[in-house]
């Protein structure tokens, strides 16, 4: 088994910003594994927030041995980016060996499309507004909160897409008191879901705080070893691959979480369409879908995958699985 693992850039189609800062492109790794002349790949998209760089994602990636599988993926590796790109990479080889595609493989039915949210940077209020205006069409958006002056904002982007639904995410920049203050307020607004409102370290606050609307755990849950924390806080769980470390682990999150009463959603880091691939299986049937990462993208993989008015549509064999 040869594996390979290489850095690619993406460039946006605008500044994208959230409460922890901004950037312009997307930096991601793709690993590929080959095996008697089959090659599959992966990609993923190490992030600051836990302590990864592209360096020790690559080191942690480059430090496997020569030969293993799946599941003793689990014991080289914890959950992260480095194991998504390398599970993802994996379950692609494996589909294709078997000449079956990745579903088939996971015992899963065939996927269909999933709408997505399309996700607005944060910004200033005019701003927000004339970029809620333009993607109005759209059914489902998402606001990229999270300082303490996030009521001008939500108003604007609620004026400019009157009949979008809307989701919030704090990324962790609210306190508790801000989010009490704004919650009635996303009732008001309409606002269907908000994640992740406080610092993951500091949200026993929101053990026995009203939830008027639903609120989702992202920094807060990585894998089926953070549901037993999320108890009395949360309403929906928010599963990223980069985050649960691949679509084993994901698939297994999902089922674990929902048996525990929770909702699912399925989101990603900005990356490419090999990143979002393996995350449609995933977001089948989910509450919310946030698999939006390609269409901020000046520039994808050769094989896209195709969003159009039904939504993100699983991936062609020619891309991955």
């Amino acid at each position: 088994m040869e594996l390979t693992v290489t850095r690619d850039v993406f460039r946006l189609a605008q500044v994208f910003t959230i409460s922890r800062g901004s950037r312009t492109e997307a930096q991601v790794l793709t690993v590929r594994i080959s095996q008697n002349g089959v090659t599959g790949w992966g990609e993923c998209v190490p992030y600051a927030r836990y302590d990864e760089t592209l360096d020790s994602v690559t080191a942690e990636i480059e430090g496997l041995p020569a030969e293993f599988d799946r599941e003793a993926l689990y014991d080289l590796l914890p959950a992260g980016a480095a194991r998504n790109a390398v599970d993802s990479a994996l379950w692609d080889l494996e589909a294709k060996q078997a000449g079956v595609r990745a579903w088939d493989l996971a015992g899963l039915d065939v996927p269909g499309p999933e709408v997505t949210a399309y996700t607005l940077s944060l910004d200033k209020p005019e701003k927000m507004r004339a970029q809620a205006a333009k993607h109005a069409h759209r059914p489902l958006l998402k606001i990229k909160l999270g300082t303490p002056d996030d009521m001008p904002r939500l108003e604007a982007v609620r004026a400019g897409a009157p009949k979008s639904k809307i989701i919030v995410d704090a990324n962790e920049g609210w306190s508790a008191d801000i989010y009490a203050d704004l919650a009635p307020h996303l009732v008001r607004l309409g606002v269907a879901l908000v994640e992740q409102p406080l610092p993951a370290a500091e949200d026993d606050a929101l053990l026995g705080m009203e939830r008027p609307v639903p609120v989702c755990a992202d920094e807060s849950c990585h894998d089926r070893a953070s549901l037993p924390g999320l108890k009395g806080k949360y309403d929906v769980v928010n599963i990223k691959l980069d985050k649960t470390g691949g679509l084993t682990e994901a698939l297994a999150l999902r089922q674990a979480a929902r048996a525990e009463g929770y909702a699912i959603m399925v989101g990603c880091m900005i990356g490419s369409s090999l990143a979002m691939a393996p995350a449609v299986l995933v977001a089948q049937g989910a509450m919310v879908t946030d698999l939006d990462g390609p269409l901020l993208l000046a520039e994808d993989r050769e094989e896209p995958l195709t969003f159009d008015e039904a939504g993100v549509h699983p991936p062609s064999a020619a891309l991955w699985g």
